[in-house]
């Protein structure tokens, strides 16, 4: 992964943006993975207080990405590349099932966090 030194973040209603050492600026993103698997078994957003935060006006300027892997061992086996490759994120456990459902990354610049987002395909 490209590691970047951030000089500041700095924020606007259209984007987020990181301004670089080399004064260019770059998209900050957030990535979700869901588990495909689920998504077709467990209700999604059904939960008001899912909705109420999810919703428009609760949202910030960041863009965020909805991606989805196929089931169970994809999200751990992204979960533990991330770790080992340093970029932080939580993997939700679904209790008291404890099965992991979903990950979310910290926001990053995209380019130091996309090369591990590249296969997935997006959440419809």
């Amino acid at each position: 992964t490209k590691k970047t030194n951030i000089d500041a973040i700095t924020t606007d209603a259209e984007t987020e943006t990181v301004k670089l050492n080399s004064s260019e600026e770059e998209l900050v993103v957030q990535y979700v993975v869901v588990r495909r698997d689920l998504i077709d078994t467990w209700p999604l957003g059904n939960d008001p207080a899912t909705l109420s935060y999810c919703s428009p006006s609760s949202l910030d300027s960041m863009h965020k990405v909805t991606l989805e892997v196929k089931g169970e061992i994809q999200i751990v086996n992204l979960s533990e590349k991330l770790k080992s490759n340093g970029i932080l994120h939580k993997l939700w456990i679904e209790q008291p099932e404890n099965i992991p459902t979903c990950l979310a990354t910290k926001a990053y610049p995209k380019s130091m966090v996309s090369p591990f987002f590249r296969k997935l395909k997006l959440c419809k």
